[in-house]
């Protein structure tokens, strides 16, 4: 059984939370891309004389394996709710390796010394790609038989429990298994009985006995609770992690919901820290990439210009300034192309984009999907107004509106606002309150957790939300 909880753990990296079989899925499908350059060698060249060297290849495989593993990250490959239906991990697996050819391709132009034939590319990425669908066929039928799941014991059945079971109906927590709810004194009646546990014994005797991972204290009154700390902390030293609501909750949906939280859990908990080193870096961080997509960016600038010149006929601007908020609740000008018409606010009232909203142009309709009208932004980034991965930064009416009615929303300020974020990749694009409040939690999870590894994450997700045009308005 330690093997399996081994796996039904979560990796920290970074201060950010992985999944351990993903951590070890990932090394494995690494090694079987480096093999699938090996195999189409073998296959190429079958009966010729050639070079059968593992090490004078080595960095030609190891290059692959880093460029195509980054393409299946982007594609959302390495994400829990991947998997929930094979037809389509396999497309994303098909997609993620086809877009790596792209990057590829340019390492080939600035490193020729590890340029490979396009017979022996082609060779490899079909090699990788029935390599990898395998070793996801077997690890999905492995999870299924030996019960891989995380086992969760929620200490409570009453109020906060609920949320749990709502939350695990609704599909917000996946890839896991509640073993029950343990009925304490204080919590209201459990809506489900035969979901409840009564202890009869000890409950670190409990926990090793259905093997439990994780225990979630979601009593709705601790002070009458009769587990004794010496209990919770007996199921600690045998290795179970003991997590409150919210901390739960964070690792496994990415955000902090505000239902639950306390002021108190805001300075308690680990994370919500700043430094001059960790703002130093991540602005070297956010330069870096700027000048790295300018070269591409600069073209479909371009190109964008000239469309949105020629659908106005000349008339009105092709790029527009708005005043946004951005970190410290300082305003500042954003900039964009005009996606919709002259005189979208003649009334002076600002408003959220809809869903077929009349005011968006044929233009900018296909700028909003490929989030094009926004690559002005890049200078944005450069003079150091925003990030590239951050909260979006909002109209200050809007801020000034949701800020009275949705608490905490202005710690969103704490950071730099963004091109991309946290948000954007977890939820679709919002235009209502309720919205804003759940867009807010995916916010404060970033805020709390950001890290360059973090941040490369996001940008290889939002390649995934690019190319499909999600949550575009």
């Amino acid at each position: 059984m330690g093997t399996v909880r081994f796996f039904r753990h979560s990796t920290r990296l970074f201060r950010y939370h992985v999944p351990t079989e993903f951590v070890l899925l990932a090394f494995i499908e690494f090694l079987a891309l480096m093999l699938s350059l090996y195999l189409a060698l073998e296959l190429r060249f079958l009966g010729d004389d050639w070079e059968r060297s593992i090490g004078a290849f080595l960095p030609r495989a190891f290059l692959y394996a880093v460029v195509m593993q980054l393409s299946l990250v982007a594609f959302g490959v390495y994400q829990r709710q991947a998997g929930r239906f094979f037809e389509a991990l396999i497309l994303r697996i098909a997609s993620g390796l086809l877009l790596g050819l792209i990057p590829l391709g340019v390492s080939f132009y600035f490193a020729p010394t590890l340029f490979l034939g396009r017979g022996v590319i082609a060779l490899t990425v079909l090699i990788s790609f029935i390599f990898i669908s395998l070793i996801r066929l077997y690890f999905r039928r492995v999870v299924k038989e030996r019960n891989m799941w995380s086992r969760v014991l929620v200490l409570g059945s009453g109020e906060n429990a609920n949320l749990v079971r709502k939350a695990q109906k609704e599909g917000e927590l996946k890839g896991l298994n509640i073993v029950g709810y343990v009925s304490l004194p204080g919590d209201k009646l459990c809506e489900l009985e035969t979901e409840c546990i009564t202890l009869d014994k000890q409950l670190v005797q409990y926990v090793q006995e259905k093997d439990i991972d994780e225990i979630v204290l979601a009593m709705d009154d601790r002070r009458t609770a009769e587990i004794p700390p010496r209990d919770l902390l007996d199921c600690k030293m045998s290795g179970i992690d003991i997590l409150d609501m919210v901390t739960f909750f964070e690792r496994r949906t990415g955000k902090i919901r505000l239902d639950m939280m306390s002021p108190s859990w805001l300075y308690l908990s680990d994370g919500f820290y700043e430094s001059t080193f960790r703002s130093l870096g991540k602005r070297i961080f956010d330069v870096a990439i700027v000048l790295t997509f300018l070269p591409v960016a600069l073209p479909l600038m371009l190109l964008v210009s000239i469309a949105v010149f020629v659908e106005s006929h000349g008339r009105g601007s092709i790029i527009y300034s708005q005043t946004r908020v951005k970190q410290h609740g300082e305003p500042f000008q954003i900039y964009k192309f005009r996606s919709m018409v002259s005189d979208a606010e003649k009334d002076g009232v600002a408003r959220w984009a809809s869903k077929n909203d009349v005011r968006i142009t044929r233009v900018g309709s296909i700028l909003r999907k490929g989030r094009l009208d926004e690559l002005p932004q890049l200078f944005n980034v450069l003079k150091g107004d925003m990030s590239f991965v951050g909260p979006r930064p909002e109209r200050p009416e809007f801020v000034e509106k949701l800020a009275e009615k949705i608490p905490y929303y202005e710690e969103r300020h704490r950071v730099k606002p963004g091109l991309t974020g946290w948000a954007q990749i977890s939820y679709a694009y919002g235009d209502t309150e309720k919205d804003s409040l759940e867009k807010l939690q995916y916010d404060l999870y970033y805020v709390k957790n950001y890290s360059i590894f973090l941040d490369l994450l996001i940008l290889l997700q939002t390649v995934e939300v690019v190319m499909l045009g999600k949550g575009a308005q």
